[in-house]
């Protein structure tokens, strides 16, 4: 327990070098998460030209969707926020930046988490809040504690499934010495593709975003759970409100793979 507040507090202080020296510009800082929010505005109002056009989607209204959209992209946003420092990983690899943290006597994930925290992406967190905040006020939805613990517990394992993929990606720099931009399909595509509910894909598209990279299991089972819609592909309750724990399985997989990683590394040789 100790070791572990130990770790929290060091990464606080992580946070708080990188708020800091965001924080110095603090007009650049405004501008930039104000084109965050407009540029994450805009994608929602393609979703809603989609509805506006078509009416319904798979049976779902866009208050539906719309909700869906909300927990997707703040799950999203929070990932970026805090996980920036892998998705940059590649650099640190190239440039011979990594063998000093290897020097420091703490975790390499804790400090390559803690390199660079995102601060503009609260732009997109807002946008995402704004649109989950309208759909439910918009929909008939009982809101009871479990719901709003299932949203929360949602959205947590969302940003950690998220930033599972962002270790990954970085991971695979020790051997490709660069980060592979395949991953961003999986994960910038990965979001766009959970805006919209799991139906309307091929099975093995589903089969994929559920059981590879479980994106569904944080963002449309709860959804559907939230919602009280009963599920075509035959899920059951209890699982839609399990099913945002498998985000935070997804991550402790991912880290796995990152130790792997750091004992295969030798040192950029430069």
């Amino acid at each position: 327990m100790a070791k572990l507040q130990d770790t929290l507090l060091l990464y606080a202080r992580y946070v708080g070098v990188s708020v800091r020296s965001q924080m110095q510009y603090r007009a650049s800082f405004v501008m930039l998460t104000f084109a965050t929010m407009l540029i994450s505005g805009l994608e929602f109002v393609a979703t809603w030209a989609l509805f506006d056009r078509f009416g319904s989607l798979a049976g779902w209204t866009l208050p539906e969707a719309a909700l869906l959209y909300g927990l997707v992209n703040m799950a999203f946003a929070l990932a970026e926020g805090w996980a920036r420092g892998f998705d940059e990983f590649g650099q640190m690899v190239k440039s011979g930046g990594f063998d000093r943290l290897l020097l420091r006597p703490r975790s390499t994930a804790l400090q390559v988490a803690g390199h660079h925290v995102q601060l503009m992406r609260i732009g997109r967190l807002a946008q995402g809040a704004v649109v989950f905040i309208w759909a439910a006020t918009r929909l008939q939805v009982a809101w009871s504690p479990p719901r709003v613990l299932l949203c929360l517990l949602a959205i947590a394992g969302g940003a950690a499934l998220f930033s599972g993929l962002m270790v990954l990606q970085a991971t695979f720099a020790f051997w490709s010495t660069d980060s592979l931009e395949v991953f961003n399909t999986v994960t910038y595509g990965g979001v766009e593709t959970t805006q919209y509910p799991l139906t309307v894909y091929r099975d093995g598209f589903r089969r994929f975003f559920t059981y590879v990279v479980p994106l569904a299991t944080v963002t449309y089972y709860p959804a559907l759970a939230v919602l009280g819609r009963n599920d075509p592909l035959g899920s059951s309750l209890s699982f839609q409100y399990a099913s945002p724990l498998f985000g935070f399985l997804f991550l402790i997989v991912c880290l796995r793979v990152w130790n792997l990683g750091v004992r295969h590394y030798h040192s950029t040789g430069s």
